[in-house]
């Protein structure tokens, strides 16, 4: 059996690949583009899974060469469908034997890390949103997380969005009077508001690029802004309502709650917002940041189908 396992967090802006060896330790951390095959099909997907598998061995110095074991945590993977697609992957790539290839929502490998394998629940809040909880008997539950359309509350997709609508109100006479209207148009490349019908639906815009205005947001409600605050605001409320029901549904009393994802780094008011909401609804919540990233929740849960249990703690 090979003397190493990999960890992947396929996420809406970047893959990460981890490799650990069998006492937990660790090896090496690659990174590539998104492999979020909603968003960039499964083709560009595998490159970048690729490159970040390739960027960790030869930072390890090891030779590419099956793991004992692979676990792929996958934003936008929901159905059995889409677990499949990510397992084609790691067989054209020889990642790992076929029974070693483990495939999930990226909740599982972020709660996984989050928490450092405790039973809980993980909120993410990248570039998109995404809540799951698992008890300490494996029953589970994932709420949210199901694309920018009809969900990814509180996300930074969503709160670029929500800038948008601020300026339009703004400029309509609908909203106040905000910096965000300036900002969006700066951001966009546009002239005018006018400008944004042909920019959204003829251009178009991914969702990569809505969240690429959630900075913007952030630090305008920093700077007290009402209308960035607002947003803050409603996307900490909305956060907060997936988080309960999770709670809910899995009967957890006083749930340890952890909170990842790119948004975090955009201003501390994130955290605070965020946390705050959730123990209006979970007053017994017990929120915090995570213990170790995503990545190596992934390498951890391959660490578990190697056959590996109670592995040292790892942090990067």
């Amino acid at each position: 059996m090979s003397s190493f396992v990999i960890g992947i967090d396929g996420g809406g802006t970047s893959t990460r690949a981890a490799l650990l060896d069998l006492d937990g330790k660790l090896l090496a951390v690659g990174q590539g583009g998104t492999s979020n095959i909603d968003d960039v099909g499964v083709e560009v997907a595998e490159q970048n899974i690729d490159r970040a598998v390739a960027a960790a061995a030869a930072q390890a110095g090891i030779a590419r060469q099956p793991a004992a074991a692979i676990f792929l945590g996958m934003a936008g993977v929901t159905s059995e469908a889409d677990r499949e697609h990510i397992r084609q992957i790691a067989r054209n790539l020889s990642l790992a034997p076929d029974a070693a290839i483990g495939v999930d929502h990226d909740c599982r490998a972020a709660l996984a890390g989050g928490l450092s394998g405790r039973p809980g629940i993980v909120q993410i809040i990248g570039t998109g949103s995404s809540c799951y909880g698992r008890t300490v008997d494996g029953r589970s539950w994932m709420s949210g997380g199901r694309g920018h359309l009809v969900s990814d509350e509180g996300s930074g997709c969503w709160m670029g969005l929500q800038a948008i609508r601020a300026a339009v109100r703004a400029h309509d006479g609908r909203g106040p009077d905000t910096p965000l209207l300036p900002g969006v148009l700066t951001a966009l490349n546009i002239n005018e508001i006018d400008d944004v019908l042909n920019r959204l639906y003829v251009v178009g815009i991914s969702r990569a690029e809505l969240a690429a205005l959630a900075p913007m947001v952030v630090g305008e409600a920093m700077a007290g802004d009402a209308a960035a605050l607002g947003i803050v605001q409603k996307g900490a409320d909305d956060v907060a309502e997936l988080v309960e029901a999770v709670a809910r549904k899995l009967e957890m009393g006083a749930p340890e709650v952890c909170i990842v994802g790119g948004l975090l780094n955009t201003g501390p008011i994130i955290f605070d917002s965020y946390r705050s909401a959730m123990l209006r609804r979970v007053p017994t919540a017990d929120v915090k940041t995570a213990e170790q990233p995503p990545v190596i929740g992934a390498a951890l849960l391959a660490l578990e189908l190697a056959g590996v249990r109670n592995p040292p703690g790892t942090h990067i």
